[in-house]
């Protein structure tokens, strides 16, 4: 009896789209008034406790201004969680001729720190977006990058969140974000592979559904068009 062998018909998946986000996540400041925080006094302690269990002696002279200057660091660094997104991006301006082109901000470097070591990573953002009617300050989109930037992120998280808050606060046609970022938790502990680039992107609207438009936006976030 000869056997017939049929091939597999791969399963048919569904249109995916991308999680949407809360939106307490993009469009408020992370940390509220009454939110409950440990006093600076108990963030200096917690420094030279962590300067003690590497093996320092936390009473010798260079070290003894340490655990304040971390802590002083530390609201610089993470001054992105009292910050408003929506705030930055709330001011806009529809002197625009009818321009309805996309608008592209690229190169926009940043520093942001990993959650997972608390390490840092670091690159550039490249952001457009299709405005109906109304168009943002070009300095804001950089606003935007940063007050994310300095909270602890992924760099997924924090591309997919410039995204959702241009998205929902302009309400423009479409938004593209692409991150480039070298991220020292991999460059200078464990595999300790230096130079080695981290790409991600996340499109909305006319950028998702037109990969014409998506790749416009990538030749010129590459300066490959002339």
């Amino acid at each position: 009896m000869d056997a017939t062998i049929k091939p597999i018909r791969p399963n048919k998946q569904p249109e995916s789209r991308p999680a949407e986000l809360d939106p307490a996540e993009f469009l408020a400041a992370a940390v509220r008034a009454d939110q409950p925080r440990p006093a600076r006094a108990e963030a200096e302690a917690a420094v030279k406790t962590l300067l003690a269990y590497i093996g320092e002696n936390t009473e010798r002279e260079g070290l003894l201004d340490t655990p304040r200057r971390v802590v002083e660091a530390f609201d610089e660094l993470y001054q992105g969680y009292h910050q408003c997104p929506a705030e930055v991006l709330d001011r806009t301006f529809g002197e625009t001729a009818g321009y309805d082109d996309f608008v592209l901000v690229r190169d926009i470097e940043f520093t942001s720190q990993c959650e997972h070591h608390m390490m840092p990573f670091y690159g550039k953002a490249h952001i457009a977006y299709t405005p109906v009617e109304r168009v943002v300050g070009l300095s804001k989109l950089a606003r935007l990058t940063d007050i994310f930037a300095r909270r602890l992120q992924t760099q997924e998280h924090l591309t997919a969140q410039i995204a959702a808050a241009i998205d929902e606060v302009l309400k423009p046609r479409g938004v593209a974000v692409l991150i480039e970022a070298e991220h020292t938790c991999m460059s200078v502990r464990g595999v300790a592979k230096h130079g080695a680039s981290t790409f991600t992107s996340r499109f909305t609207g006319m950028f998702r559904d037109n990969p014409a438009e998506q790749a416009r936006f990538l030749s010129l976030v590459r300066g490959t068009t002339r």
